[in-house]
């Protein structure tokens, strides 16, 4: 044989090298085509309960007890389970003498649970373990023996158990699906940005933008009407500190509002607690209704017409025709031009305006939300979304901006980031992405709302209740129907769709899960102005259940008591097999790209 040119040589090590790199690629598709999918904890409507996210967050939903069912050998009994989740949840061991298992049985079953959760590609051996026993707890999850002192040395055995259970907590979570609305109601929306964003969450943190998520969004991009409502809900709820650890000045708002509208005058239906809190809730819902009306007037297309009633309050006024309101002190309203903006209207809300575009603070909380954020996301053929599909009465898929469906979507997506981009560089937005912020936080065809129309004038004002009612769209009708139902898994390619924003009342026997397990609502009432319970919703490789979070009393309770906190369990579906990412539309993906790369290699060197 004759030895090779040396361009020959170069082009076979350059070939060699080329197919050891797609060699290592298609290897490393392969390996996540045949694990295990990730155990995926998902959530929604947390709306600023921030302690009570944070305490629920720690105990993992109940997923360590379901973790070690999945992990360890069936045979073992309830009894043994929970003694193994109670080592692990106190990180470190004791004995209990009706329950026959010994240090190694202890460090054994550790072991299994981590090889469980290692069968998944989610988490990497060498950031789960600790640097100290990493090389000990490697070989015994390779099946490698181990020195006689790990199950011999009590204080080594102790301690290694204690990094084990460290390990494990660590790791029983591999995502986290949050479906919108960490915004309003309660007062630490900061605090569970914090945390979704933080380098120990952040990677595993998938996020569907909620309507009140939207609102902010919209208000620091710029839009003058969101500014308003963003302020006016904060003072509803009296969120004065949270205003101030973003770092806002109040003070010009403030002296505005106590001038207009004294405490004597706020007379409708506001809710702030505090005088002056009333007070700025009042002078903000009237500068907010002028400045949607004007959006509103622009943007026939968005057909909200009905919301118009500076108009109409101010011929009421006139006409001396009071009889249906309960406020009737509007001193600032023209009534030429009830959307006109006084004098210092002007000048509280070009103040605000200034604060929402350059208040560094929110600005890092909110880029979170448009980094991250998407209109829907499909995960283990489940379509995530927050609140809806637009659809008409007849079980159609509705239009809007002449799209409909999944093509609605993804433009309500592109028109996000762009402004998103536009706000994080400081540039100047368009009017009609900004009106569009608007339409989607309340507009009856927004796939974040799903009303026909947000009543807040009419609860503020009108006497009559009968006009506070919003009317609930087509969803959740449509969504009883088989063909609805198929229609939205044949658009999206998926076999089930998860959604919040709506609460579901279980104490009235509602279940989170339609019969067929098709559709599943993960809202439920997380803030206390609903029920103060809030739903959660777990999918393993052996199992997709739902999760009645315990109220605050509940969980004070348990920890006085030093008890486990209770969880109430919702079975939805039961697989007899580990489901793997091959099973699931990612998988799809991955085995299109594997099947691609096997392809190249084949042309550089066939068989």
């Amino acid at each position: 044989m004759s030895p090779l040119k040396p361009v020959e040589r170069s082009l076979r090590s350059q070939n060699g090298s080329i197919i050891d790199d797609l060699s290592q690629q298609m290897l490393q598709l392969d390996i996540q085509l045949n694990s295990n999918i990730p155990s995926t904890l998902f959530i929604s409507d947390l709306h600023g309960a921030g302690d009570r996210f944070i305490s629920i967050l720690r105990g993992r939903f109940g997923m360590l007890y379901q973790t070690c069912i999945e992990a360890l050998p069936k045979t073992f009994s309830s009894h043994k389970i929970q003694y193994i989740v109670d080592i692990i949840r106190k990180q470190r061991y004791f004995k209990d003498d009706s329950v026959n298992m010994d240090i190694q049985d202890i460090i054994t079953c550790f072991v299994q649970i981590l090889k469980y959760k290692f069968s998944t590609i989610e988490h990497n051996i060498n950031d789960v373990i600790q640097d100290e026993y990493r090389d000990i707890i490697s070989r015994m999850i390779s099946g490698l023996p181990v020195p006689d002192p790990v199950y011999e040395v009590s204080i080594v055995s102790h301690r290694i158990i204690e990094h084990l259970a460290s390990a494990i907590k660590r790791i029983l979570l591999d995502r986290i699906m949050v479906l919108g609305d960490v915004f309003d109601r309660g007062p630490q929306p900061d605090k569970i940005i914090r945390i979704l964003a933080s380098k120990w969450y952040r990677n595993m943190i998938h996020y569907v933008f909620g309507n009140h998520d939207i609102l902010w969004m919209g208000a620091v991009a710029g839009n003058r009407s969101l500014i308003a409502e963003a302020m006016r809900i904060s003072s509803r709820y009296d969120h004065m500190e949270l205003l101030k650890r973003l770092g806002f000045d109040t003070s010009k708002l403030v002296k505005f509002a106590k001038k207009v509208y004294p405490p004597k005058k706020v007379t409708g239906n506001f809710k702030a607690q505090t005088s002056q809190a009333r007070s700025m809730e009042k002078a903000l819902a009237i500068i907010q209704f002028k400045l949607e009306e004007e959006t509103i007037k622009k943007h026939p297309e968005y057909e909200m017409d009905s919301r118009l009633w500076l108009k109409r309050l101010m011929k009421m006024i006139v006409d001396d025709d009071v009889k249906e309101l309960n406020d009737t002190h509007f001193p600032t309203i023209d009534l030429k031009n009830p959307r006109l903006l006084s004098k210092e209207e002007k000048v509280v809300i070009d103040d605000l305006e200034i604060q929402f575009k350059t208040n560094k603070k929110l600005k890092k909380l909110m880029r979170f939300f448009f980094e991250k954020g998407e209109t829907f996301i499909i995960h283990n053929n489940m379509l995530n979304i927050h609140a809806l599909i637009p659809s008409t009465e007849n079980g159609e898929f509705d239009e809007f901006l002449s799209r409909k469906g999944q093509n609605l979507l993804n433009h309500i997506q592109r028109s996000i980031k762009r402004i998103g981009q536009a706000y994080l560089s400081g540039k100047k937005q368009k009017e009609v992405d900004l009106a569009l912020m608007f339409y989607l936080w309340c507009g009856p065809k927004s796939p974040f709302f799903g009303k026909d129309a947000m009543k807040t004038f009419e609860r503020y004002f009108l006497i009559d209740k009968t006009t506070h009612k919003e009317k609930t769209l087509y969803w959740s009708k449509n969504m009883e129907k088989k063909e609805f139902k198929k229609k939205i898994m044949d658009e999206f390619g998926i076999n089930r769709v998860i959604y919040g924003h709506t609460p579901v009342d279980f104490t009235k026997g509602k279940s989170m899960a339609s019969e067929d397990g098709v559709a599943i609502n993960i809202d439920g009432g997380f803030a206390a102005a609903y029920y103060n319970r809030g739903h959660a919703l777990v999918h393993t490789p052996h199992q997709l259940y739902g999760i009645i979070l315990p109220t605050p009393e509940e969980m004070k309770k348990a920890s006085t008591n030093l008890e486990t906190v209770p969880l109430s369990v919702e079975i939805i579906d039961e697989f007899t097999s580990p489901v793997k990412f091959r099973d699931t539309a990612e998988g799809k993906i991955i085995k299109k790209r594997r099947d691609e790369i096997l392809k190249e290699l084949k042309t550089i060197q066939p068989e």
